[in-house]
């Protein structure tokens, strides 16, 4: 098995995603909506470049594009009106819900040898 055997399962959930009529999200993009779906809060534009590593305007230019998906809400700290906090939607939920699904699917295929 060769290291880069791994990576079929993934290669084939994104071409399932490119198949789909689904936005296109890029890594930066995936990453900070999964870290708002998986990970405890308060998720806030300060931390996830702290966690991340990168400028606080990367972050914000992908939360606005996760915003315009409806994958996320900006609402102001109701404790601290100069923070804003980063959270779930609905529409956010059922995408990586589906996602989720998807990739058990093909998890489940590959542990069976198939689907390749």
């Amino acid at each position: 098995m060769q290291s880069t055997d791994i990576l079929l399962p993934w290669r084939d959930i994104m071409v399932d995603s490119v198949r789909r009529d689904v936005p296109d999200l890029s890594m930066r993009q995936w990453a900070i909506l999964l870290s708002v779906y998986l990970t405890p809060g308060p998720h806030t534009v300060r931390k996830m470049s702290a966690d991340f590593g990168i400028p606080k305007p990367a972050i914000s230019r992908a939360l606005d594009a996760l915003s315009i998906l409806g994958f996320i809400q900006r609402v102001r700290d109701p404790n601290d009106k100069r923070i804003v906090l980063v959270r779930k939607t609905a529409d956010g939920a059922l995408f990586v819900d589906e996602f989720a699904r998807r990739v058990e699917e093909r998890t489940r295929l590959s542990d069976l040898g198939g689907g390749f």
